[in-house]
């Protein structure tokens, strides 16, 4: 088996949440369980930082494995989606783990994991646990996937948790209010363990003081710092603020140089892509993976702070999410691009354009991304922005 044969296995075979949708997902970690008992519960043996989260998750698990590095440990990376390769899934310093690793992996336990009916998801996270212990790390940052309570890293217990915040996505999966995908996040919250909520929500803090209650687990809410660095978006600031306070309440061997160069150094040492990424200057292009209405929100504002002449909006979604959500908040100063993803759960292009007729913004439809972005580029002068957005799947064709 080589690379190649190993990722088509993972993605040809398993069923995977990001290309299928809620019909490979999961609802217990049974599986999960019995794949870390056939590989030997590697989870048992690293220490962890286990991170839920609507929105933010994903930038302040790369900015504390980032400042951790910083100050000399070895440190494991766990997120998901990937962008352009899997390995990006499981990092170790900043370095992917290898081609070898992944086929190594495959080949030992692939037999005794088909007998169990693994998910992609559930393979990957069992792989993650495994790399970490095998290459020794000091301590591992994981990413949750859908939800918390019942995702398939949640059976870790870590030496702290974080929730980043919470909105409504996955509303098929999660709930349909906030209080119950609140409750599911929550489910990451471990006996005995600090909880770090990156920021108070009236409305459902008392569904996270109950569970963190229940487990005599103590509540930190994360404190404003006085960071600034102008290549990060405002959106950002939650994060690093979520990061630095966690960082603290860790008190392991870290000063503010390290927390100061783990910030400013994050895209270098972690690999974090696809976060307000700025790809060319004349006209300007910038890519988000936002995928959400709170997560649209913070990208409209953002927007707004540019001066530019037109905006050329290249979007496209997934077809089940409840696009009307974000179809009514997006600018109607633009011109649309509407793409679609070489994944099936991508919403047809054309659907996309007469959904958005609606909420009056108009624009063209393309049967793929790179058609949508060569003719925004056509179309754009050099004093015009160029956004590229609405989809992880989106942002990964472009980049």
């Amino acid at each position: 088996m080589n690379y190649n044969d190993a990722i088509n296995y993972l993605f040809s075979q398993l069923p995977m949440y990001q290309r299928t949708g809620p019909k490979a997902y999961k609802k217990d970690i049974g599986n999960i369980i019995k794949a870390c008992n056939i590989i030997g519960n590697p989870q048992k043996k690293i220490k962890c930082i286990h991170i839920a989260g609507t929105n933010g998750k994903r930038s302040t698990s790369h900015l504390i494995a980032s400042i951790l590095q910083e100050a000399g440990y070895k440190t494991g990376l766990y997120t998901s989606p990937h962008l352009k390769d899997f390995r990006e899934r499981i990092r170790i310093n900043g370095n992917t783990i290898t081609k070898k690793d992944v086929i190594n992996f495959i080949n030992l336990y692939k037999l005794q994991f088909e007998e169990i009916n693994m998910s992609f998801f559930e393979y990957t996270v069992a792989m993650a646990f495994y790399q970490f212990h095998k290459y020794n790390v000091d301590i591992a940052v994981i990413e949750t996937g859908l939800g918390g309570r019942l995702d398939s890293t949640n059976i870790i217990h870590p030496i702290l948790t974080i929730i980043t915040n919470i909105g409504l996505d996955h509303m098929n999966l999660l709930g349909d209010s906030l209080e119950q995908i609140t409750f599911e996040k929550a489910g990451i919250i471990k006996k005995d363990t600090p909880l770090v909520v990156g920021i108070y929500q009236k409305e459902i803090d008392h569904i996270i003081t109950k569970k963190a209650a229940e487990n005599n687990a103590r509540v930190y809410y994360a404190k404003k710092s006085n960071f600034m660095n102008s290549k990060f978006p405002n959106y950002q600031i939650e994060n690093i603020n979520t990061a630095i306070s966690a960082i603290k309440i860790l008190k392991w061997n870290t000063n503010i140089s390290d927390i100061k160069n783990g910030i400013n150094n994050v895209y270098n040492n972690t690999g974090l892509r696809g976060r307000w990424e700025k790809l060319s200057e004349k006209p300007m292009v910038i890519c988000d993976t936002g995928h959400n209405k709170d997560g649209i929100l913070e990208i409209i504002k953002e927007i707004k702070k540019i001066n530019y002449k037109k905006l050329h909006f290249i979007f496209g979604c997934v077809n089940d999410k409840d696009i009307d959500l974000i179809l009514k908040i997006l600018p109607t100063n633009a011109i649309y691009y509407f793409c679609q993803a070489n994944v099936n759960r991508s919403m047809n292009s054309n659907k996309l354009r007469q959904k958005a007729k609606k909420f009056h913004l108009i624009g063209k439809a393309f049967k793929d991304v790179t058609s949508a972005y060569e003719d925004a580029k056509n179309n754009a002068d050099i004093e015009d922005l160029i956004f590229i957005g609405g989809s992880n799947f989106v942002v990964a064709e472009v980049l």
